[in-house]
């Protein structure tokens, strides 16, 4: 019979035999580990970089292409091979960021992306991209730049910056505005749907505030058709009678008007021909601003 002692000898001798055994069968299994995952950790974190640069690159050729991408197309685009793209893809519909439209087969972009890009550009956002492209803009055209957005049935002036010359505006950031007789908020309401403008047209009074401020309904409607055919709105002297304006909309990633960018100036320096002059300056930094908020080809040129 053995002895406690001896039970403890033979089950030592016994470890010492398997061991070797044993690590080799680990040392196996962790090397397997390693070539499933493409070498040591250095090589994995490397592998997991670009597995997140393919997926963006993906996801930036499916928000360019609005009527969606089919998958073939999809991977030559970002040339990669079907299997890569189609593994990457279902990862990105499973959860949410890409969906596939039933009938086609075609992907497009997911409403979380719509949702986590709305919840980035929030208005101190916009005022940081909009403040460079506005001062630019000042600059360029030697008048006060603006940057407006909607609010209820007005327009609120979020960013300004004076131009470099003598006798600029002094209208401050933050105050808020009529939209039917401004070209910031004319250019807003333009981007209505006709039912939401006529909505609009029914809360609001068009009261006089100059004697050049349209108050009449039907010569409003014309001029935001106007601004719609032709991309720019005007403002001659209809909220202030001493100060011209012209406005071109911005846009935001999901392709609607999110606000409008202008310029203004005193009537005796700023005509109407003069500020038409400056349309394709204006045009320019609307098309900056818009690409910073993520817009993608949706800008329309002044005629």
């Amino acid at each position: 019979m053995r002895t406690p002692a001896k039970l403890k000898k033979a089950a030592t001798e016994r470890h010492s035999d398997t061991a070797p055994a044993v690590k080799k069968v680990v040392d196996n299994v962790a090397a397997a580990r390693d070539d499933a995952d493409g070498g040591d950790g250095a090589e994995r974190a490397q592998g997991g970089v670009q597995s997140i640069a393919r997926a963006f690159s993906i996801l930036e050729e499916v928000a360019r292409n609005r009527e969606g991408i089919g998958l073939a197309d999809l991977s030559k685009r970002v040339g990669l091979h079907n299997s890569t793209t189609f593994h990457l893809v279902k990862t990105m519909v499973s959860l949410g960021y890409i969906r596939q439209i039933k009938d086609s087969k075609r992907y497009r972009i997911g409403r979380p992306l719509f949702a986590l890009a709305a919840s980035a550009l929030d208005e101190m956002e916009m005022v940081s991209m909009a403040t460079p492209v506005l001062e630019k803009l000042a600059h360029d055209t030697g008048e006060s730049a603006h940057f407006a957005a909607r609010v209820g049935d007005a327009v609120v002036v979020l960013a300004r910056t004076p131009g470099p010359g003598a006798f600029q505006l002094t209208e401050r950031a933050g105050v808020v505005r009529p939209a039917y007789c401004t070209a910031l908020g004319k250019v807003i309401l333009a981007a209505l749907s006709p039912d939401q403008l006529e909505h609009y047209l029914d809360r609001v009074s068009l009261e006089p505030l100059t004697p050049a401020t349209i108050t009449d309904k039907n010569r409003l409607r014309r001029d935001i058709e106007e601004i719609r055919h032709v991309g720019i709105g005007f403002d001659d002297g209809e909220f202030n009678s001493e100060v011209r304006c012209a406005a071109i909309p911005v846009y935001d990633f999901s392709g609607q008007v999110t606000g409008a960018i202008g310029i203004s100036g005193p009537v005796w320096r700023l005509s109407i021909q003069g500020l038409q002059s400056r349309a394709k300056t204006l045009a320019a930094a609307a098309r900056t601003l818009s690409e910073a908020f993520g817009a993608s080809d949706v800008l329309k040129a002044p005629k």
